[in-house]
Order: C-alpha cells, then sequence, then structure tokens
C-alpha cells in the first residue's frame, strides 16, 4: 500500500470522524451520522453507567462493541484508548481506575478531540487526558501503560502491524490489550478492499481472524484470543451499505452478497509477555 493510498484512507477517516463529531454537537451540516446493526451507541444504553456521560459523549460512538467491558480495571492503573472519538470509554474508564490512576485518549481529529475535552468537563472528570495523534505513533513513552483499550478503531489504520508494535512498545510487561474491533471471517474481493467508503465504514480495512492473530504474534504479545460478538448479516449490510460511497462500476447487490456474514464485531484480548 503506498504512502498516497494510505493517506487518503486517513483523511477520509478524519472527514468522517470530524462529521460524526459536529453531529453529536448539533452543528454539522452534513445530517446526522446513521447507526448500522451492531454498531455505535447501542453498546452502551443499556449500561448503568451510560446514566453518567454526557448525551454528546453517546451520541458521537461509532464503536463496534463496548471495550471498557473487556477488562477489569483496577484503582491506579494507566489506560490508553486508542481513537478515542468523543471520550466515552475514557470517562468510562477514568471513573474505574478512580482519582490514583489516569486515562488517555488519543485521537487524530481536532472535532473529536475539541468534543472529549467538553464532555470531559461536563462529567468532572479530573484523571484523563486528550492527546492529538496518530495511533501509529504514540505519544507515549516505553512501558507506561497497564492496558490499552480501542473501539472499532484498529481496523482503520492503513499499517496495522506498526499500529501493534506501538501497542506492544507503550504497555508495561504484563500489560493488556482489549479491543473492540471489526473482524473478517475470511478475506473480502480485492475491488471491495480499496474503497474509500468501505474503509471509513470498518468494512475493507478489517482484517481475517487468522491475520489479526499472527500479527498480533508478530507484534510480541501473547494469550491472544479473538471473541465474535455479532455477525452482520444481509440486513445489517444493507443498512450499513446505505452509509457507502459503492462507485457505480460495482453492483450494490453482488457487494452487499459478498459482504453479509462475513462481516463480525469481535473482542481482541492479547498481553505484552513478561519482558
Amino acid at each position: 500500500m503506498t504512502n498516497d493510498h494510505s493517506e487518503n484512507i486517513r483523511a477520509a477517516v478524519r472527514d468522517r470522524y470530524a462529521d460524526a463529531a459536529l453531529a453529536a454537537q448539533g452543528t454539522c451540516g452534513c445530517g446526522d451520522v446513521v447507526e448500522a446493526d451492531g454498531f455505535g451507541s447501542v453498546h452502551y444504553g443499556d449500561d448503568a453507567e451510560a446514566g453518567q456521560l454526557p448525551p454528546t459523549a453517546l451520541a458521537a460512538s461509532l464503536g463496534c462493541g463496548n471495550p471498557t467491558a473487556l477488562a477489569t480495571l483496577e484503582p491506579g492503573q494507566v489506560v490508553l484508548d486508542l481513537g478515542s472519538g468523543g471520550g466515552i470509554d475514557v470517562l468510562l474508564s477514568a471513573r474505574r481506575v478512580g482519582p490514583t490512576g489516569k486515562v488517555y485518549g488519543l485521537d487524530m481529529t481536532p472535532e473529536m478531540l475539541d468534543l472529549a475535552r467538553r464532555n470531559q468537563a461536563e462529567s468532572g472528570v479530573e484523571n484523563a487526558e486528550f492527546l492529538l495523534g496518530t495511533i501509529e505513533d504514540i505519544p507515549l513513552p516505553d512501558n507506561s501503560v497497564d492496558v490499552i483499550i480501542s473501539n472499532c478503531v484498529i481496523n482503520l489504520a492503513a499499517d496495522k502491524d506498526r499500529v501493534l508494535r506501538e501497542a506492544h512498545r507503550v504497555l508495561r510487561p504484563g500489560g493488556l490489550f482489549a479491543v473492540s474491533d471489526v473482524v473478517l471471517r475470511r478475506q473480502l474481493p480485492p475491488r471491495l478492499q480499496e474503497l474509500i467508503g468501505l474503509w471509513t465504514g470498518c468494512i475493507a480495512g478489517a482484517l481475517v481472524d487468522v491475520d489479526y492473530e499472527a500479527k498480533l504474534d508478530a507484534a510480541g504479545f501473547v494469550d491472544v484470543d479473538i471473541q465474535t460478538t455479532h455477525i452482520h448479516d444481509r440486513t445489517g449490510i444493507e443498512q450499513l451499505a446505505t452509509q457507502l460511497e459503492i462507485p457505480d462500476d460495482i453492483d450494490p447487490e453482488t457487494a452487499i452478497t459478498e459482504v453479509a456474514g462475513v462481516v463480525t464485531n469481535a473482542f481482541v484480548r492479547a498481553r505484552r509477555g513478561p519482558q
């Protein structure tokens, strides 16, 4: 994948999530960002903790799970959320690690960071900090984080090997990697993988489960486990397809048939080894 193509993907993702941040605040002329089945704030709607969050934090969620349910966070721990968006998982985690702990949220979209900091101020959470940057270049020192979480973001990265190496670098020995992500059951046809619209819709950038495991192993992680939580059937993919930019030379029905049943939401867990 060329640097130009990687930057095109990054720009498309940044634009989509900037629109989502503005839509959550009611200041976007693009209209509301539509949630498809299996994506968005539905993962927090029944969570008792959701009542502690500003409505805009929930409205800006485009995730595919609730990564804070993956890890048993302990008081005093340092947590990093890769692609923290409107801050929902940062704020939930900050309450769990308590005043002796710290949670960092990393995001490349200034509009999302502005929204997250507003949500933090409204929530009264003091043990959190939001950073501008990419998940391929985490602006934190080596061995500085106990737990890494993320919600439907790693699949959007063009260079996932670099993301996972960076995650391994900043984790302390024995540290936990616990993310929600979109994972494929088999590879998609090449033409579908090339579509920028599908990248920003969390499909074409997703890894096949066995490839995800292999990349985590190569980055140095151990105890890798991928647990499917939701399979996107034809109805769900048809709903999601209404948000995607499908070129005229691709038949939508054919594309939906290719994707249905292949795309899943999953919990991905791993640990950094003792060294």
